[in-house]
This record gives structure tokens, C-alpha cells and sequence, in this order.
């Protein structure tokens, strides 16, 4: 069964509010990767460098808080009301194919599908009522 998790935009202080959620819901980080740490660091201005590219927090059994910050240098900025995205995960590859084409039907593609760097079958749109997702499917290796 497919997973649907909440995914934050911050304007560059994802760690300061991760670790503020921390200290409110508890447990520990389960993935914390910097925009230093993925192949295209090097397109990256020197003050992005340690930014976030993708947290993730636990919370509960079946929750799991997610985050990045935006980057001025693509053209990134948030604003109240467009700094969520809901994230939902796929167990296999046409479901992920199936929910993105019925997500989009009618709304706007912002990422199509395409396998990303960090291993998953990965698109992002917004729906036809505005609001934005995220579908990322990645093989149980």
C-alpha cells in the first residue's frame, strides 16, 4: 500500500526547524543529506553548499516528516501556503506511473517521472486544485 508523507520547503533554515522538531516529536533523523553531498555540488554557490537537500524525521509508526531548503541559485523561493508538498510513495513502478498521470490530469508537471540520482523512479507536479506532489518510488533491494 502506498505511503503519503508531509514534505516541507524551508528558505534555508530546514536544520534549525528539524531540530526544533526533533526536540518536540522525539527520535532521530532517518536520512539527512546536505546539497554538498549530491552530484551536482559543483553547480552549487559556495553558501548553498550546506544546505539541505533531504531530512527526514520519524514520527509515529506509519509518519514520516520530510524537508529541503530552497536555493536562490535555481530560481527557488517559498512563500506561505506553497511550502508543502504531499509526498507519496508507491510500492511498485505502475502505480507510481498511474497516480502521477491521474495527479496531473488536468494540473501542471513540474518534474516529470525519470529515475533520479539518489535510486528512485521520482516526478513532482502540482494537481489541478493547486495542490503539490511529490511521487517517488524506490525499489525494495
Amino acid at each position: 500500500m502506498a505511503t503519503v508523507n508531509p514534505y516541507l520547503n524551508f528558505a534555508g533554515n530546514t536544520e534549525e526547524a528539524f531540530n526544533f522538531y526533533k526536540s518536540v516529536f522525539g527520535g532521530e533523523f532517518s536520512f539527512l543529506q546536505r546539497f554538498k553531498d549530491t552530484p551536482h555540488a559543483g553547480e552549487l554557490p559556495a553558501e548553498e553548499q550546506d544546505k539541505i537537500m533531504h531530512i527526514a524525521l520519524p514520527i509515529g509508526e506509519n509518519m514520516v516528516l520530510m524537508a529541503t531548503d530552497t536555493l536562490k541559485s535555481m530560481g527557488q523561493s517559498v512563500h506561505p501556503g506553497d511550502n508543502m508538498s504531499l509526498a507519496i510513495s508507491p510500492d511498485n513502478r505502475e502505480d507510481t506511473e498511474r497516480y502521477f498521470n491521474a495527479l496531473a490530469d488536468g494540473g501542471k508537471v513540474v518534474m516529470p517521472l525519470e529515475d533520479v540520482f539518489w535510486g528512485a523512479y521520482f516526478g513532482m507536479l502540482v494537481d489541478k486544485f493547486g495542490i503539490q506532489w511529490m511521487v517517488n518510488f524506490e525499489a525494495k533491494q
